[in-house]
């Protein structure tokens, strides 16, 4: 009897200790065969995280590690200067009625306008730039028998100019240089003083330039530049009756002297 009350004692515990094993193996996951058995048991995501942000965007007025120092070749720039247009008159001559009048001299009024330049760097060193700018001038003579001041007239002047110039300090904040080129002069809205009519041809003639730009931040520039042109004005001027008729050749050279800033694209 004891023998049969022990094994059944131990058949009872087989039992319970069998059913909690299948008991636990319900609750777990079921265990995966196969190649993909290493992805089924992985965390579930309850959100999907932010993408970072973008760490290359650069702001229109601030240097970042993506900015390029300097100026070089395929750089493209446009610039909006003040510029002062000082006309030389290094020499003059007038003709009243074909005959010439000794010591009377014509001088041109300086004057102040805004500018626009175009620049584009064909090499590292070597760039090319057309300005653009129309300025208002009086005109008057003086000296011989005109006496001490006499109004001729005003005009307005455009002098677009190529240069040609070379930079002696690539891909650097700090960039000095020198150019040549030619201008080209055209002289319009002119008025003669008294009734008088006036009129100029166009001229032209070469210039040379000094300057230097600096990277001030991101992509802007301040830019000097003094220019000097060679050039002489041819003018006209008759009354209304056209029995006065009135011949003068002047040099103006004048000093161009402009300060701005500028925009690299």
């Amino acid at each position: 009897m004891a023998k049969i009350r022990s094994l059944l004692t131990a058949m009872v515990a087989g039992v319970a200790a069998l059913s909690g094993t299948a008991k636990a193996q319900s609750v777990a996951a079921p265990a995966a065969t196969g190649a993909n058995a290493q992805y089924v048991n992985a965390p579930i995501m309850k959100q999907i995280p932010n993408a970072p942000r973008p760490t290359g965007h650069c702001g229109i007025f601030e240097t970042c590690a993506s900015t390029k120092i300097g100026l070089g070749r395929g750089d493209f720039m446009i610039r909006l200067s003040g510029v002062g247009v000082l006309p030389q008159d290094r020499d003059s001559k007038v003709w009243l009625n074909g005959q010439h009048l000794a010591g009377v001299h014509t001088s041109t009024t300086n004057q102040a306008m805004p500018e626009l330049t175009l620049e584009y760097f064909l090499t590292d060193n070597v760039s090319v730039d057309l300005i653009a700018t129309s300025t208002r001038h009086e005109v008057s003579a003086s000296g011989g028998a005109v006496g001490s001041k006499l109004d001729v007239g005003s005009a307005w002047v455009l002098p677009p100019t190529l240069t040609f110039a070379w930079h002696f300090r690539p891909h650097k904040r700090f960039n000095p240089y020198v150019g040549v080129g030619a201008t080209a002069m055209w002289f319009h809205s002119m008025h003669g003083a008294d009734g008088m009519k006036l009129n100029s041809g166009f001229t032209g003639g070469p210039s040379v330039n000094v300057g230097f730009d600096y990277q001030i931040v991101g992509n802007w520039f301040f830019n000097a530049d003094v220019k000097q042109m060679f050039v002489r004005m041819h003018a006209w001027a008759q009354d209304t009756a056209e029995t006065t008729r009135i011949k003068a050749h002047e040099s103006l050279d004048p000093t161009v002297v402009s300060a701005g800033i500028a925009y690299r694209f």
